[in-house]
């Protein structure tokens, strides 16, 4: 597999850190401290293509391949780790599924506007007592004529409150397990469909997350996903290509902070010199540099074999599980290499910290990533 960047690949790095210092860095600290939506900016990103990067052209799309998304959604986390998980649920959980599984209907009313940044959409799986074991599911979907009639209460979804469309899942045959779930496409106003609170989080703050509640909230029929009995598959299918932009999200923070580590030790001074002349900071600088260097290459694989049309399952559980870790490692390398200051929120390395721990969890907790890799291993013996 080839790691040089094409030109078209170059153009969107190019593109998109220009998009990023411009328009987010400069409120990037004010909009975690204040919990603000990036609206505006993600506005902005949709007129720019970024909001449907691998979505075909002819379907509203930039029709960019699979690296250039990882690109994209990397330069935005350098700058602010909330946009880009925005921006990375529309793509990967959102009009993914809607591309490979709607209607030519659905792709009219949903994807098209989703992939021209028109619409903004979410992604509704997890409830308080489903998280890891989906499962569990409790939310039921009852067929009533030309409509299904929800119910349930579903949480922690990213874009909830500012979604035009969410993608909800229910349980449509009790009994029947992961062939008893599918998947709804309901849009913002539908009668029952209630937003619950805002999360209040450690990190990503910039990102809104709430809960959702379904009363007798009726569907129609045709804003099911596939068809009945298909919600496990699409969940299943969104979330192996989400793993790529979590790893994303997350190598951009772990370069956000080596950047921020180098930048401050060529400034600060110690026993009469910088402290990038001490050994141990240039070891800990290293290090960092030498991991962040092994999560791109590993993504850029997962990205290359999802391009290729190959089975990426594995590999993109591996890059989301690695580039995680790296990241969080990376956080507290950078702040130690801060000092004091590094704890205090004139410096960014604080937030890239917070920032990071969610890149463990969401997408499917790290814990579960090694159940999916070993799940593919033995498998395949």
């Amino acid at each position: 597999m080839d790691f040089h960047h094409t030109e078209e690949q170059k153009m969107v790095r190019e593109t998109i850190r220009e998009f990023a210092l411009a328009e987010l860095a400069p409120g990037a600290a004010e909009r975690d401290e204040k919990e603000m939506f990036p609206a505006e900016a993600l506005k902005k990103l949709g007129e720019l293509g970024f909001m449907g990067v691998n979505v075909p052209a002819e379907l509203g799309g930039a029709g960019l391949d699979m690296v250039s998304y990882c690109i994209a959604i990397e330069e935005l986390a350098r700058v602010d780790a909330s946009a880009a998980i925005v921006v990375s649920v529309q793509n990967s959980l959102v009009n993914y599924p809607l591309e490979l599984f709607g209607n030519e209907d659905q792709k009219k009313r949903f994807l098209i506007p989703l992939a021209q940044g028109k619409l903004l959409g979410a992604f509704s799986l997890t409830e308080p007592e489903s998280g890891s074991d989906a499962g569990a599911m409790k939310t039921m979907a009852v067929r009533d004529g030309d409509h299904y009639i929800l119910n349930g209460s579903k949480n922690f979804i990213t874009s909830g409150g500012n979604c035009d469309v969410m993608i909800v899942f229910a349980v449509t045959a009790p009994g029947k397990g992961s062939k008893g779930t599918s998947a709804f496409l309901l849009e913002k106003g539908t009668p029952g469909f209630n937003v619950g609170k805002h999360e209040r989080k450690l990190g990503i703050r910039g990102s809104d997350t709430v809960s959702i509640s379904l009363e007798d909230c009726r569907v129609r029929a045709a804003n099911m996903l596939g068809t009945e009995g298909m919600g496990f598959k699409i969940a299943l299918t969104a979330l192996n290509s989400g793993r790529i932009g979590v790893a994303s999200q997350a190598l951009g923070i772990a370069q956000a902070c080596l950047d921020e580590s180098v930048k401050y030790s060529l400034e600060r001074k110690q026993f009469g010199k910088t402290i990038s002349e001490f050994q141990m900071i240039r070891f800990k600088v290293a290090r960092m540099a030498t991991e962040i260097h092994a999560a791109r290459l590993m993504l850029y694989y997962a990205a290359g074999k999802k391009d290729h049309h190959e089975s990426f399952i594995k590999e993109a559980a591996m890059a989301k599980l690695y580039c995680s870790e790296c990241a969080v490692k990376a956080g507290l390398e950078a702040i130690q290499i801060h000092g004091g200051y590094g704890y205090i929120k004139e410096y960014p390395v604080e937030r890239y910290l917070r920032d990071s721990k969610i890149t463990t969890i969401y997408e499917g907790t790290n814990e579960v990533m090694h159940l999916v890799i070993a799940d593919q291993i033995y498998g395949k013996q």
